[in-house]
């Protein structure tokens, strides 16, 4: 018997899961399938892997061991899709993603024409959630990968940063700030804030930029609450208040002459996007492909 990387694939997640269950769940396999690979790896190996119990698996002194082999053959393969996926001239398919909503409707749009116009025979299942959704689904296998606005401290995720982003005030037109070039965050903190609901990315941001510089989120009048993008621009546009938001988002209102952009002195809100997966998961080659696209290209010029 030779030893296959599907083994070692198997091997690790039941380490990282815990659990026999969990792993077949994370697999997409029967329980009884997860442990005859493990008990098959074992008796290539000669030795035994892991201790099982009622409630946890433990490894074993040869189990730990070969954990970071294991982990360094995950780490192998994804570089090997990741390496080929620039050949991948021919790829088929279907692409499925999730992705928060200012990346979804304000930037996947202008980028995915040129991917598909790179890959025509992909077609392209896009799921527009929140960060906190994203990471529930992936953790749930709903979703393979996602794409999110702010970091998050999950031991399961892979994150990666794949492009850049600024938030910036926007204010109504004929609002006292708007007559101004730059204004301080003393001076934004005197009018009620309209911003998206807890557990976007755009409010995390907002809220961790300002925490860092000294401004309580509890310093804000915020007036209202909503779940979109879109809302939040029309409600500032409606002279309701004024917000944060991306300024790949406000570009066609701000050209129009509906909002108006103001630069903050004191504050500047620059973050990352990122993609994000299960560090256990080997993602199909058109998500290694269109990862390896958001790195590699010069994605301003679409942008």
């Amino acid at each position: 018997m030779a030893l296959n990387f599907h083994q070692l694939h198997i091997f690790y997640t039941v380490s990282e899961r815990g659990s026999f269950s969990a792993a077949a769940q994370a697999l997409h396999m029967t329980q009884p399938a997860v442990t005859m690979q493990v008990q098959s790896l074992e008796d290539y190996f000669g030795t035994k892997l892991l201790q099982r119990s009622t409630k946890r698996i433990e490894l074993t002194e040869a189990g730990r061991a070969l954990l970071p082999y294991a982990r360094r053959s995950i780490d192998l393969i994804r570089d090997t899709d990741r390496a080929m996926s620039a050949f991948t001239k021919q790829l088929k398919g279907k692409l499925q993603l999730g992705a928060s909503l200012t990346i979804a409707e304000y930037i996947l749009p202008r980028l995915l024409g040129p991917f598909g116009a790179e890959y025509p025979h992909v077609s392209i299942s896009l799921k527009v959630i929140n960060t906190t959704q994203i990471v529930e689904e992936i953790c749930n296998h709903q979703l393979n990968f996602g794409l999110i606005e702010a970091p998050v401290n999950h031991p399961d995720m892979h994150m990666e940063p794949v492009m850049s982003d600024e938030l910036t005030l926007i204010v109504p037109c004929g609002h006292p700030l708007s007559e101004k070039e730059t204004v301080t965050m003393d001076e934004v903190l005197k009018y009620p804030f309209i911003l998206r609901e807890q557990g976007s990315g755009t409010r995390q941001v907002m809220e961790q930029q300002l925490l860092e510089r000294g401004f309580e989120s509890t310093a804000l009048n915020i007036v209202m609450e909503l779940g979109s993008t879109g809302a939040v621009k029309s409600a500032v546009e409606a002279g309701l208040g004024v917000s944060f938001l991306s300024a790949s988002s406000i570009k066609h209102e701000a050209a129009l002459g509906l909002i108006k952009k103001v630069k903050v002195a004191d504050v500047t809100f620059t973050r990352q996007f990122y993609s994000i997966y299960l560090k256990s998961a080997l993602l199909p080659i058109s998500a290694v492909t269109f990862l390896t696209f958001l790195r590699e290209k010069d994605l301003q010029q679409w942008l």
